[in-house]
């Protein structure tokens, strides 16, 4: 009996238990043994065949409704050491699998790509999870998870939003994102939130955190010309990785050598930033910060992604039995499409391409204008310019020198 392998890295993100849950089906009635391997990669670059386990579909056929996922996950890299890709292949070989099936990331997805390598006898599919939404795929194909997320984030957005009306205070809220602002202004756009503020919009290099501040201090500015002294702000987590390099020293890194983002408080940072910076004014404000994305990554999936991640499973499955390997599985328009590992890497990096947010597009447009922000149409008018000073407690010169650079940011 030929037997498939399932595995999951990296972070959790809703609808990895519906993948696992069709896959076996789709596996079992084809006649295939299916192993499911805990913690990712931990155990297998170790040689332990101890933490395997056999599923069935009595095992499974209720689990896509669940959060989290029942093979757990780590974020183990065997490709840190020379020989860790050789091991976690020889392992495999051991427990006599000849079908890989990995659930991830980009991360997990650049290991996938070099076991497919290491191991030729054994036929490799990626299914691209993250709520972060940035492998490379088509613009209008999400990854699985964001959409989820995306809802639930939504709602406790919406929570904050009340709270800062009725206690009249601010929201300063990082949003999960190494690399992608994806996350941020999916919630951003789809809560009505002040303002989401993501790295791509910044020119390419470092970003500062003073630069950060204005565009920040300037939207409370002009939320206050409006006659409100309230707002919730989003933060993507990309722009703590776009800090310069001083701001992020002594950060501690995880396997994949990525810095632990969330060890660096973003919210905290420009909290004490903007409160210093506005009561040096006489301008006396209550910042709230928070963190939002653990809470999102093992929320119940929602009936899209339940219905993707069943299909997801269910033909990333059928392509390997049928003989297609090395490729990160897709649908797209209703139908399978396998993108090959060997166009997802970044011959720069030699690492999985990271899909940004275009803020080219006209979905960016529409979203940015909803924003509350200082925008180019507040410094082409006296009179606006005049109430926008007079709020921020400055003179018409010193606003305009002090905002005007941030504008188109």
């Amino acid at each position: 009996m030929k037997k498939l392998a399932i595995l999951v890295g990296g972070g959790p993100a809703p609808g990895i238990n519906a993948v696992i849950a069709a896959a076996t089906i789709e596996a079992r009635n084809r006649g295939l043994q299916v192993l499911g391997c805990y913690n990712g990669f931990r155990w297998l670059v170790q040689g332990d065949t101890q933490h395997v386990v056999e599923l069935d579909i009595g095992d499974v056929s209720r689990i896509h409704f669940e959060g989290g996922s029942i093979l757990l996950t780590s974020r183990t890299n065997p490709t840190r050491s020379p020989d860790g890709v050789r091991r976690v292949a020889e392992t495999l070989q051991r427990l006599g699998v000849q079908f890989l099936l990995t659930l991830g990331g980009d991360d997990t997805a650049f290991t996938a790509a070099q076991i497919a390598k290491a191991l030729p006898g054994i036929t490799v599919a990626h299914v691209p999870k993250t709520i972060d939404n940035d492998l490379p795929l088509p613009a209008d194909i999400v990854t699985f998870g964001f959409t989820t997320a995306c809802n639930l984030g939504k709602d406790l957005v919406r929570n904050l939003m009340q709270d800062a009306v009725t206690t009249e205070r601010w929201f300063f809220v990082t949003v999960m994102g190494r690399h992608a602002g994806h996350l941020a202004l999916g919630i951003g756009g789809a809560a009505g939130a002040t303002l989401t503020l993501i790295a791509e919009e910044f020119p390419p290099g470092n970003i500062s955190l003073d630069r950060i501040r204005d565009v920040i201090e300037g939207a409370i500015i002009k939320r206050r010309a409006q006659g409100r002294e309230h707002g919730v702000f989003l933060l993507s987590e990309g722009l703590t990785a776009r800090l310069d390099p001083e701001t992020l020293k002594g950060i501690e890194q995880d396997a994949f050598g990525n810095v632990r983002l969330s060890e660096l408080d973003l919210s905290r940072l420009l909290k004490d930033r903007v409160s210093a910076s506005l009561e040096a004014r006489d301008l006396p404000v209550t910042i709230v910060a928070k963190h939002l994305g653990y809470e999102l990554r093992c929320a119940p999936p929602g009936a899209h992604d339940i219905q993707y991640c069943r299909s997801l499973g269910y033909w990333a499955t059928r392509f390997l039995i049928e003989g297609g390997s090395n490729a990160m599985v897709t649908i797209q328009a209703g139908r399978l499409v396998p993108i090959p590992f060997d166009e997802m890497i970044d011959p720069q990096t030699g690492k999985i391409r990271v899909r940004l947010v275009d803020v080219s597009s006209q979905m960016y447009e529409a979203l940015f204008e909803y924003m509350i922000r200082l925008k180019p149409e507040d410094f082409k008018d006296k009179e606006r310019i005049k109430r926008l000073a007079k709020a921020g407690k400055m003179s018409e010169s010193e606003f305009v020198n002090r905002f005007s650079s941030v504008v188109g940011t």
